[in-house]
């Protein structure tokens, strides 16, 4: 059993709020989990108190048991300094999109 560290969404439509499960990677994303790890709330500003709520001894006993958090969640144990940085690579995050790109051919060519 291929044990994940996820979140599961909550909240009200365009409300949403999220709990930090350990679920089987099998089950749907809201569906049955195995324990509740913590809670994490993306409309509380990035330096208030609640915006993120983790019971680490919970969540170092399953990374020790081998589940794998996903990426969001270990970028919020990251942040808490529960897991090491990790490089991430995003090559197309620098460059114009279609319409910049139109933008630019045609300042060219009506110069």
């Amino acid at each position: 059993m291929a044990i994940r560290i996820r979140l599961t969404r909550t909240g009200a439509k365009k409300r949403p709020q999220y709990r930090i499960v350990a679920a089987d990677s099998r089950m749907p994303r809201d569906g049955r989990f195995i324990e509740l790890l913590g809670t994490y709330n993306p409309l509380l500003p990035k330096n208030h108190e609640n915006r993120v709520n983790l019971k680490i001894e919970r969540i170092r006993y399953w990374l020790g048991q081998g589940a794998s958090p996903s990426d969001r969640v270990s970028r919020l144990l990251e942040t808490a300094g529960e897991l090491p940085p990790r490089e991430r690579n995003n090559p197309t995050k620098g460059l114009p999109g279609a319409k910049e790109l139109e933008r630019r051919q045609a300042a060219d060519g009506g110069a």
